[in-house]
């Protein structure tokens, strides 16, 4: 018997394509997280390989030049652009994760401040190299004051910088031997002149040679310096002035003569001394003045 049942087609529907929910799609909280702690951790980091640097160079861990040349001025650079690299990525993750988090973009915001900041300022620094490119500076060009027998031996021990003829070019001095023409033309007498023209002789008045040794010899030890040695019949004192972070010494001394007090500070390393020779005689040349009533 013959089946009369029609056929019935049947057709396969195709599948739905199933819709992730929003629990299930994958989030950038963890990337965003992992670089969040990234810039917290070189935030923290920077500054304390800074500090580390100027302060093992003060201790005698390492040399100047490993200290301010290969850590500071070599590596330097490198954190903070790693710094700067990594908040940016922060930052815009931050930026197109919703919602945003003002703590995170907070973060990043401070992570590309600090590097910009800081090349900011070593850009300044080199400017002031620049304006300040000498190290040995007098109020007397003609005849600077000279040094005692005891710092020049402590400043052969050191191996510091060679004290400067003031009338010589400085392309003839080894150090300078690189400046530019327009630089090395010009002896420490014209620069010393035309930069620090403010700086001058502080007249005796009415005080006594004995009196103003006294004076300078207080003005020192007020301002910190160490290993204060006086010696009335020469009229000499003298002094070393050293820098916090790196420990850098300078020797200062101050020839007082029969009308006026004549002043000289001298980096022991270094070419540049980024104007601090010029700016100690200034405010040791105003606390004798305060003292022995002159200016």
């Amino acid at each position: 018997m013959e089946n009369t049942t029609p056929d019935v087609t049947t057709s396969e529907t195709p599948a739905e394509t199933p819709v992730a929910t929003a629990s299930e799609i994958p989030s950038a909280a963890p990337l965003l997280k992992w670089h969040t702690k990234l810039v917290l951790a070189l935030l923290v980091f920077t500054p304390l390989f800074f500090m580390v640097a100027a302060l093992g160079t003060k201790i005698g861990l390492w040399s100047w030049q490993t200290g301010l040349g290969t850590l500071t001025i070599g590596g330097g650079p490198i954190i903070l652009g790693l710094t700067g690299v990594a908040a940016l990525v922060s930052l815009g993750l931050g930026v197109f994760k919703k919602p945003r988090s003002k703590r995170v973009l907070t973060v990043a915001a401070i992570g590309l401040l600090v590097p910009l900041g800081a090349f900011a300022m070593l850009g300044m620094m080199s400017g002031t190299a620049a304006d300040n490119p000498i190290h040995d500076v007098a109020t007397d060009t003609a005849n600077p004051p000279s040094f005692s027998p005891e710092t020049i031996r402590a400043r052969l021990q050191a191996e510091a910088n060679p004290l400067s003829d003031y009338q010589l070019p400085l392309g003839e001095i080894e150090m300078y031997s690189s400046s530019a023409p327009e630089l090395a033309i010009k002896s420490h007498a014209q620069i010393i002149n035309d930069a620090y023209a403010e700086l001058s002789p502080l007249p005796l008045g009415g005080a006594s040679r004995a009196d103003a040794v006294a004076a300078v010899a207080a003005a020192m030890g007020e301002m910190g310096f160490a290993d204060i040695r006086t010696d009335a019949e020469a009229g000499r004192v003298e002094g070393v002035a050293e820098t916090f972070w790196f420990g850098f010494k300078d020797d200062v001394v101050a020839r007082v003569g029969e009308n006026q007090i004549d002043f000289r500070s001298v980096s022991r390393v270094g070419r540049s001394d980024l104007g601090a020779n010029a700016a100690r005689i200034a405010e040791l040349r105003e606390l004798v003045a305060q003292q022995i009533g002159q200016r």
